[in-house]
């Protein structure tokens, strides 16, 4: 009777972990994706036509995550909602650096994570006295978020115990480093922004201006936090890109994606 009752806690125990309210374990992200779906994500991350070579991997991805698990990242909510989360962060980054095109191998969803520096290193720099440019560095995009101007190398150094106003290249030659600046990008809330994190685990609720702009609860609206420029116009092909990752990954992992998955007819935050 004794073991009868402990093998029924135990069970109880396991599904309360798998279903209910988030678990305080740092490891829930590893749970939730294994090395073989992460390099199926991304696969041709090592194709000689991508120059990250494998720069992101899985066990760097798992240090940075793991590093932000006590403040929810993917791991806030139920099973599922930790998953969309994970699975969102992983779409949006692998838009930021796709070396994918309309015909690539494949097609262009599994050229994600190809790149690591933006295309044009310009300066990116803004007269700031708080996050004032470093002498003869560079702000453009860097890593899976491709973090962008001296004010978010900034704060993100400050966040992560970094001086990257002075060395903004170690986004891009150290891959923990590259990764945190991106979940530190998603967790954070800026100006107007809602933050990513919220948006997925339904934290956030739209106003009504946000409702009068047709901005609602979804996938679609950590596209227009990221890439509000392209939202508000119609169809196009880099906001069909975002979601695009994201369906397919969702895909791989037996999750729905949930409701309202782009950002076509929203208004952007910045023409607010």
């Amino acid at each position: 009777m004794k073991l009868y009752s402990l093998l029924s806690l135990l069970f109880l125990g396991v599904l309360w972990r798998s279903e209910g309210v988030a678990s305080s374990s740092n490891d829930d992200v590893g749970r939730l994706i294994n090395v073989t779906t992460f390099n199926a994500m991304f696969k041709y991350q090592k194709d000689p036509q991508c120059p990250s070579q494998g720069f992101y991997s899985y066990q760097a991805f798992l240090t940075a995550a793991r590093s932000f698990g006590k403040l929810g990242f993917a791991t806030t909510g139920k099973l599922a909602t930790r998953k969309r989360e994970l699975l969102a962060f992983l779409a949006q980054t692998s838009h930021q650096t796709t070396g994918g095109w309309l015909t690539a191998p494949d097609g262009p969803l599994f050229w994600g994570y190809c790149h690591i520096r933006e295309s044009t290193e310009d300066s990116y720099c803004k007269a700031d006295p708080k996050w004032p440019c470093a002498k003869g560095q560079k702000y453009y995009g860097r890593g899976p978020m491709q973090l962008k101007g001296n004010q978010n190398y900034g704060q993100a150094g400050k966040a992560l115990g970094l001086d990257l106003l002075k060395n903004p290249d170690l986004v891009a030659k150290d891959p923990v480093v590259s990764f945190k600046t991106a979940i530190w990008f998603w967790m954070t809330a800026q100006g107007i922004k809602p933050s990513c994190h919220d948006v997925m685990v339904g934290k956030w609720k739209p106003t009504e201006a946000d409702k009068a702009a047709k901005r609602v609860p979804g996938y679609g609206v950590v596209s227009n936090i990221i890439g509000g420029s392209e939202c508000g116009s119609g169809a196009n092909t880099d906001v069909a890109d975002r979601f695009g990752f994201y369906v397919r990954y969702c895909k791989m992992l037996g999750v729905n994606p949930g409701k309202h998955l782009d950002c076509f007819f929203q208004q952007p935050f910045t023409r607010m």
